[in-house]
């Protein structure tokens, strides 16, 4: 069997796909209870967060279980295969849990170094052994990230290298002020009330925000939460002046009344349609710019018209013996910067015909002086004339080259409402980027931002991490793997010492317990001292690259049935389970199956 993980995430598709192919947590259940039942896994993990979705399996064939895990992928999501498959990705056997350390260090995160995933990860796991789809594998593989992830975080710097997609996105929305300022004093509403969401809410109490609203669909969850930051951060030191946190829980229904008296909105829920529509947010900025929220109206006639009337007007100056008509040149040539044009310009004689420019042409050869800042026109080029006059010969004028006039943009006011969406998919109607007054973070925007964002330095102490956790990962698996064949091996001997033992009693029936105890353990102890060095040897060589061999030399050595080796692999993943429960993870299953062979193989001896 064999680690496979095929999956997709903001490096690999857009927003607007990973929107779509986002998991409910009951979807999630159904595609790990329908992925152990497909033939080629016997253990499945689902990793879905907001910006990757990846299903982790023990397969025992590789194109088989990528057909399978993509085709079960999509059925769920709701993303046709066909639509999906571009963006897939996938990795085997050491490249899937050098992705998956990967992951767990915040590598490979939207925000580089966050440690929101190791909660995650923690999450999958648990539902993944609440289901029962993950065994010996993907239990030492999660619990072996964990761990990878936390060493990353204690050992390295990576926390500097980013922050989490809470904070970062709020980095975002105060557009390069230091956040704690940006926010000190303002009235937050947090939509939902799950880890992120959470999280939001003390980042935004730490910051200083003068009241923090919880809003979620069910009540008793806003409540907990908004007690526990009332406790947290409702009272702060006497020698701070900051505010006191007023944090407070509301129904889902009381939002758009919310919404009228927010500054910040955090949303983050598991909502399948749109929780904060384009029409409820302009409702709820009316009359807070200033004037009525609407769209951008750059584009609109009466708004271009008043802008242009405020430029400056187009000045040409005067020249005598100009054969341009110059009232007709000011209002419909273009314009030159602010300050009007030159009339022995290009843009002076656009349009004229080929009379008109020869007779121009003349006029500028005798040296006429632009009066504008007393400026000596300089010399005009012949063959730039000659070249103008053959083509208003062939058009019958000079082609027009007009310059376009400077646009003015109409001035947005500053944003009243600011939004930050972290659901996937989205909460917030992507339409209210275009609302006056109300400034939108979302998902897609902080993929667009995170893409140029530094790496630390760290981060390629934490690649380094990572390598030498795979390769430790991967010799511990492949010396897991020879470990059947050797329990076997021995419970074979324990059998052989067993047998010739009860032979030994058959032809010397005088022997009493202490003689026959004394060369019982003799012959178990030469037994052992044959045995030891290559069983050690073995593990050793099955742990270094290639190894995975000596598993099979070993059975066809010491002719050990296929079955045999099989039973004490089922033994031990039972042992495991057991004693992991009972024990808190310690592993008693290897040496308790040994002990048991060897005093069964004695007893059936004795028989």
């Amino acid at each position: 069997m064999s680690l496979l993980v095929v999956g997709l995430s903001h490096r690999s598709a857009p927003v607007s796909v990973l929107e779509r192919a986002a998991l409910s947590t009951d979807a999630q259940i159904k595609l790990l209870q329908d992925t152990v039942a497909a033939e080629p896994a016997a253990e499945a993990a689902v990793l879905a967060t907001c910006n990757r979705i990846e299903l982790y399996a023990d397969v025992d064939k590789f194109h088989a279980g990528v057909a399978e895990l993509s085709t079960l992928l999509a059925q769920h999501s709701g993303v046709g295969l066909e639509e999906l498959t571009p963006y897939l990705y996938v990795h085997y056997e050491d490249r899937a849990v050098h992705h998956f350390f990967s992951v767990a260090c915040g590598l490979d995160s939207m925000v580089v170094g966050e440690g929101q995933i190791l909660g995650q990860i923690k999450d999958a796991l648990a539902t993944a052994q609440e289901l029962h789809t993950a065994g010996r594998l993907l239990n030492d593989l999660f619990q072996q990230a964990l761990r990878v992830g936390k060493r990353a975080h204690s050992e390295t710097g990576i926390d500097r290298a980013g922050q989490s997609l809470v904070t970062f996105g709020l980095e975002q929305l105060s557009s390069g002020a230091p956040v704690d300022a940006w926010l000190k004093g303002k009235r937050a509403l947090v939509i939902g009330a799950g880890s992120m969401s959470s999280l939001a809410a003390a980042t935004l109490a730490r910051a200083g925000v003068a009241e923090l609203v919880v809003a979620n669909r069910t009540f008793d969850r806003a409540e907990r939460l908004a007690a526990l930051l009332a406790e947290q951060y409702g009272q702060r030191p006497a020698d701070q002046d900051d505010v006191d946190v007023l944090a407070r829980a509301v129904p889902m229904e009381s939002v758009p009344d919310e919404l009228t008296r927010a500054d910040v909105v955090v949303s983050c829920t598991g909502a399948t349609g749109l929780v904060l529509t384009a029409d409820l947010v302009a409702e709820a900025v009316e009359g807070r710019t200033g004037a009525p929220a609407a769209e951008r109206a750059a584009d609109s006639d009466t708004d271009t018209d008043s802008v242009r009337s405020g430029l400056p007007p187009t000045s040409v100056g005067s020249e005598d013996g100009c054969p341009l008509d110059l009232s007709a040149v000011q209002q419909g040539s273009a314009v030159q910067g602010s300050t009007g044009f030159s009339v022995m310009g290009e843009a002076a004689v656009a349009g004229m015909d080929a009379a008109t420019l020869e007779q121009h042409a003349a006029w500028v050869d005798n040296g006429t002086v632009d009066r504008r800042e007393g400026r000596r026109t300089p010399e005009i080029d012949t063959d730039a004339v000659a070249a103008l006059a053959a083509a208003a010969a062939t058009l019958g004028r000079v082609p027009e080259r007009r310059r376009p006039e400077p646009v003015a943009e109409v001035p947005r006011p500053l944003p009243v409402l600011s939004l930050l969406d972290l659901a996937m998919p989205r909460d917030v109607d992507a339409a209210v980027h275009r609302l006056l007054g109300v400034r939108l973070v979302d998902i897609e925007s902080l993929a667009e931002a995170s893409a140029d964002a530094p790496m630390a330095a760290d981060v390629d102490q934490v690649r380094r991490i990572v390598s030498d956790e795979v390769a430790a990962f991967d010799a511990a698996q492949r010396a897991a793997h020879i470990t059947p064949t050797v329990v076997a091996l021995r419970a074979m001997a324990a059998d052989v010492v067993a047998s010739e033992i009860a032979r030994l009693d058959g032809r010397l029936p005088g022997l009493d317990d202490k003689q026959r105890g004394e060369i019982t353990q003799t012959v178990r102890r030469v037994v052992d001292k044959l045995l030891h060095a290559p069983t050690v040897r073995v593990k050793q060589l099955a742990a270094e690259p290639g190894g995975a061999g000596y598993a099979d030399a070993l059975r066809t050595l010491f002719d050990l049935e296929p079955e045999t080796v099989a039973a004490v692999s089922r033994a031990d993943d039972d042992s495991r389970d057991h004693n992991s429960a009972a024990l808190g993870g310690l592993d008693f299953g290897r040496e308790n199956f040994v002990s048991n062979n060897f005093e069964s193989a004695e007893n059936r001896g004795r028989a």
